[in-house]
């Protein structure tokens, strides 16, 4: 994985003051460095700048970019982040029209492939990835994003320039763009966040390049093409068949995953998925004479304070144990105190450049750090839960009757700490009922079907379009933060083109969610964690860190200048400090609930404050 920026403008020559242009560059890179810093490199031209911090995976010593390739007269430069899995199906053809490869990394595969198919190459790649090219013979700018959104890319438009980055930090540091938040980023941020529209962001005037399309920009102007999107169709293979070409797809995204001339490691938490990816990770190493990392995430004194919940029903580190009877690995236990995790609250708004799912952000962050210390690369269990219904809002009938995001569809726990202006000025729930609204007119349904399976089919398509998005972006901020790259074998568009139009009954059976996935696998995995109930990513239920929380809200709340008092009721905020904390009640997701109401307005503050936000 890498770090991209860069901007393009046909009203600039930046050929006339290179000097100050390159320092330009160089800033938007190293903001970035943290994304990798394994090499670095700039290209500068008369309209077009790009810039390359690199984290080394795959041919260390000769894939360096901005990467440029000529053929008959023409040139093409690259900067892209993420991986292609599939470069040994596309080199052939390549091959044979007189391509003639000079690295083993795939971004020379992805410029060549380019330059053949033109911007349509993109539909050929299975991988996760966020790609800039120039074309110098067109004088034009494209960039690419992965199908699913796992790789980040933002970009704006001022004065005429495109300016992009992988993370929006790059952005804020051209000369023509400044951070402000408006309305519509106040109401993202209090109605649906940490969720987001797909496409905006909070900040105003800056955009994400939508999952599944590509921007052009030229001197004609900027043009958004969608290359992808779900689509329904009748599912036609039985049962016995649908578990078949499950277990084929899953298992083929895994091994397809672990290519990486550094050693992989993966994620294990106990759960299906993660060890799902452990057990086929595991075993594909030992046949090649490897030991797999792997590595368990837990809270200081967990075993004292846990409390079972209907979310959260019970730890994780007995099931971790279990499977390290099964599968030889090399297992590291990490684990995060109080103070560390509050800490961290701060530094997961510095990643992520907004604030996101607080605590459980700042623990992934505080985890990734550890992990990046033995390991460059690892697969993590993400995103199976979307696909396959691992939630509750897919099968609890008051959840999935929901008239709103069935995460978040009610926002009166929001409106404990804002004030009564504010609230009525930003028209929070209907505003989220809005984009709820948007979202379903968007969903591809299935002429025909029953109400109840169209409900299904609606869910399934918000998830992957929302509630997935907000993980991933989790995931790719929190390991990139320390130079670690996530990769996330569920994600694979194969994997959710077929289980989207797989019926509910054969996900869904006897009671059991994800059964599906369950009896794909049912060979590799042990009885107790193979019929396991789901218990979603771990949080702290530690009451030093609730006092921490408390603390750190009064000090705000004590601060005249702190700028989330422009947002909050002082009153109303002391009178929920003094409440005692509701966990089984979340706000937003599972996890996300009284404690992390509070985290979410101390991570805000901080947000504001340090980016100059004012209302």
């Amino acid at each position: 994985m890498c770090g991209i920026a860069g901007f393009c403008s046909y009203k600039n020559n930046y050929d006339e003051k290179p000097d100050y242009w390159h320092f330009r560059l160089e800033k938007m890179r190293a903001v970035l460095a943290h994304r990798g810093n394994d090499a670095r490199g700039r290209y500068l031209k008369k309209h077009i700048g790009l810039a390359h911090s690199r984290l080394a995976i795959r041919d260390i010593l000769c894939g360096n970019q901005p990467m440029t390739r000529s053929c008959d007269g023409r040139s093409c430069t690259i900067v892209y982040n993420g991986e292609i899995y599939n470069t040994d199906e596309i080199i052939p053809e390549l091959n044979k029209n007189g391509y003639v490869l000079s690295t083993t990394s795939d971004t020379e595969v992805i410029l060549y492939a380019y330059m053949h198919y033109g911007a349509d190459f993109v539909e050929k790649l299975n991988g996760i990835f966020a790609i800039a090219i120039w074309d110098d013979a067109l004088q034009k700018l494209f960039l690419f994003r992965d199908r699913v959104g796992v790789k980040p890319l933002f970009y704006a438009t001022p004065n005429d320039t495109l300016i992009f980055g992988s993370e929006p930090k790059a952005c804020f540091v051209h000369p023509d763009f400044e951070p402000e938040i408006d309305k519509q980023g106040l109401q993202e941020l209090l109605s649906i966040g940490p969720a987001h529209t797909s496409g905006t962001t909070l900040f105003k005037g800056l955009y994400e390049v939508l999952p599944g399309h590509y921007i052009s920009y030229s001197k004609e102007g900027l043009y958004d093409e969608k290359y992808w999107d779900i689509v329904s169709h009748e599912h036609t293979d039985d049962y016995a068949r649908t578990v078949e070409h499950t277990r084929y797809l899953v298992e083929d995204s895994i091994i397809r995953q672990m290519v990486s001339d550094v050693p992989v490691c993966t994620f294990l938490s106990g759960g299906i998925d993660s060890s799902i990816v452990t057990a086929v990770a595991a075993d594909y190493l030992n046949r090649n004479g490897k030991t797999l990392n792997t590595f368990s995430f837990d809270f200081k004194d967990n075993d004292k304070y846990f409390k079972s919940n209907s979310f959260q029903p019970e730890r994780d580190l007995p099931y971790v144990n279990r499977m390290l009877e099964e599968y030889e690995t090399a297992h590291s236990y990490l684990e995060c105190n109080e103070i560390s995790l509050y800490n961290e609250l701060f530094s997961s708004v510095d990643a992520k450049d907004m604030p996101g799912m607080t605590d459980v952000d700042a623990s992934l962050l505080y985890f990734c750090n550890l992990v990046s210390k033995k390991n460059k690369v690892a697969l993590t269990g993400e995103c199976a839960d979307e696909i396959f219904g691992g939630y509750p809002w897919f099968y609890r009938k008051e959840l999935l009757e929901k008239d709103g995001f069935p995460w978040t569809s009610d926002i009166t726990p929001r409106l404990a700490f804002l004030r009564e202006d504010v609230a009525d000025e930003l028209a929070l729930s209907d505003y989220s009922h809005m984009r709820y609204e948007q979202s379903k007119a968007a969903a591809p349904l299935l002429p025909g079907e029953s109400k109840e399976d169209e409900s299904r089919r609606m869910i399934g398509y918000l998830n992957i379009k929302w509630f997935m998005q907000t993980l991933l972006d989790r995931m790719d901020r929190a390991s990139m933060f320390s130079e670690l790259e996530a990769r996330v074998p569920f994600a694979d568009h194969r994997i959710i083109e077929y289980v989207f139009n797989v019926p509910w009954h054969m996900k869904f059976q006897n009671g059991v969610e994800k059964t599906l996935l369950r009896d794909a696998f049912s060979d590799i995995l042990p009885p107790e964690l193979l019929h396991r109930k789901k218990s979603p990513y771990p949080k702290t239920y530690h009451p030093g860190y609730e006092a921490l929380l408390i603390k750190g809200m009064k000090e705000i709340l004590d601060t005249p200048n702190s700028p989330v008092l422009s947002l909050i009721d002082p009153k109303k905020v002391c009178e929920f400090l003094k409440a005692p904390a509701e966990y089984g009640k979340p706000w937003f997701g599972q996890l996300m609930a009284g404690p992390q109401l509070i985290a979410y307005f101390i991570q805000i503050n901080y947000w504001m404050e340090k980016y100059n936000l004012s209302i």
